[in-house]
């Protein structure tokens, strides 16, 4: 079908083009005169996931944006988010509500039947390749539709706060018992070293190396008694000339000299005066004299040895008592200073946990009084000037286009379930012959008129032949 043989059916079916195109247009406005009216506020948040939280722990995991954003828009279509959205609209004292709810049937309480009304007419979608939640009401009343918008978004901004600092309430609280645990904890092993320190007299590790270098000092001097005492035993052993004291005694020495000279002097006299001699019996007298105190001299050397001996011995025995009690001290001190280190690693332990609890009960009370989230509102929802759906001009244009399409396919399919000739082109398809000519579409009009002003035909004469 040529655009000749299309506009000669639209010329045929003119008729009912004109009625389905005003048909729809008229559908189309009763449709907005008639249609109830919906208004849609908008209310949006912003969900800022580069804002580090300053009371977070040190392994605080990255935020996945797509989940977190599906999170948050999940909390927003929830039943807490909704329930407190009528709490704070006071739904549940207005009457008409309350008449609703029992018309409805009365089932379930009317806090929960007001959620899931306030549900059906929520919205909420992301914003495209950006952090902005869109929270949309949709109401019979612009005035209803901004401000259940505003109190949507007022109440996700105090859920969204309330799971933030509601496990930090219940952290803190439990916190605090466990604070109480270790001070308990911590007072009890103080007091534990205090009484062990005050019980042992020890006051820290450092006594145990001071009695140890005293218990040195004490084996050395042990020792350096015991080698005199050996040098004084073997003098005591042998006989008292034969000693180095009595060997180097100046004294001895000379009683010797003298006493040899005197032995010589004898000698020499007994040659010529005989033992009755006054002279040899006062020489003898001195002789003997000389030997009695080289024998007194010699006698008092062995007496200043043996002197000596027991004076080491006793002096040994002091310092064997000494050493061993010195050593059992220290061996004391050594389970003195091990119990004390172990009282000291219960301490520091039972400090540091205390600290470590301490810190967290802190940070859990400052998370606890937190007013800040990573939330935001955009703007506030304002009651919409427009109803939502299409205007009445789109709502007409876009009728009076539809109207169109829709007449004329109808017109074709009219002219499809009963097919005309109404062009030579029609005619030619219809026979498949060649068109030799055509006649001009008869008009009555236009016919009556040339006829009434058509000429008169002359006489026509027969003429015979001349022949």
């Amino acid at each position: 079908m040529n655009l000749f043989q299309f506009l000669s059916v639209l010329r045929a079916r003119r008729t009912m083009v004109f009625i389905v195109f005003l048909s729809t247009i008229a559908l189309a406005l009763a449709w907005v005169m008639l249609r109830p009216k919906y208004y849609t506020a908008h209310a949006p948040i912003l969900v800022d996931m580069r804002a580090n939280d300053p009371l977070a722990q040190p392994n605080y995991q990255s935020i996945v944006p797509q989940a977190y954003m599906a999170t948050q828009m999940d909390i927003v279509r929830s039943n807490r988010v909704a329930e407190r959205v009528v709490e704070t609209l006071e739904l549940e004292k207005d009457p008409q509500s309350t008449e609703a709810w029992q018309k409805s049937g009365g089932s379930g309480s009317l806090k929960a039947w007001l959620s899931s009304d306030l549900l059906s007419g929520l919205e909420v979608k992301p914003a495209r390749e950006s952090n902005i939640i869109n929270i949309s009401y949709t109401s019979r009343s612009a005035a209803d539709a901004a401000k259940v918008a505003n109190a949507f978004s007022q109440a996700y901004l105090d859920i969204a706060l309330d799971i933030k600092t509601d496990p930090a309430k219940k952290y803190s609280t439990w916190f605090d018992d466990q604070l109480k645990f270790a001070r308990t904890r911590l007072e009890q092993a103080q007091g534990a070293l205090t009484a062990y320190q005050q019980r042992t007299g020890v006051i820290s590790a450092d006594g145990v190396d001071m009695e140890s270098q005293r218990l040195n000092e004490l084996s050395s001097q042990l020792t350096l008694v015991q080698g005199q005492l050996t040098d004084v035993a073997n003098k005591r052993a042998a006989s008292a000339g034969s000693i180095s004291e009595a060997m180097n005694s100046p004294l001895i020495n000379t009683l010797k000299s003298s006493i040899a000279a005197q032995e010589a002097k004898i000698q020499e006299a007994s040659a010529n005066l005989g033992s009755r001699h006054p002279q040899m019996i006062r020489m003898q007298d001195e002789l003997n004299a000389m030997k009695s105190r080289l024998g007194s001299e010699t006698s008092s050397i062995g007496t200043a040895i043996d002197t000596a001996y027991q004076v080491g011995r006793a002096r040994e025995r002091e310092l064997q008592a000494a050493v061993n009690g010195q050593r059992a001290r220290v061996m004391q001190f050594n389970r003195h200073r091990d119990e004390l280190n172990v009282l000291r690693r219960d301490l520091d332990a039972a400090q540091k946990a205390y600290e470590q609890v301490s810190e967290r009960a802190s940070q859990s009370k400052l998370q606890a009084l937190t007013t800040q989230t990573n939330i935001q509102r955009l703007a506030t929802a304002v009651e919409p000037l427009e109803p939502k759906g299409p205007t009445t001009k789109v709502a007409l244009g876009l009728a009076a286009f539809c109207g169109l399409l829709l007449a004329l396919a109808g017109a074709l399919l009219m002219e499809l379930l009963n097919r005309r000739v109404r062009s030579v082109d029609d005619l030619s398809m219809a026979t498949n012959l060649p068109i030799l000519a055509t006649v001009p579409a008869h008009n009555g009009r236009e016919s009556l008129a040339l006829l009434a002003h058509a000429p008169s035909r002359p006489a026509l004469a027969y003429r015979g032949s001349l022949a």
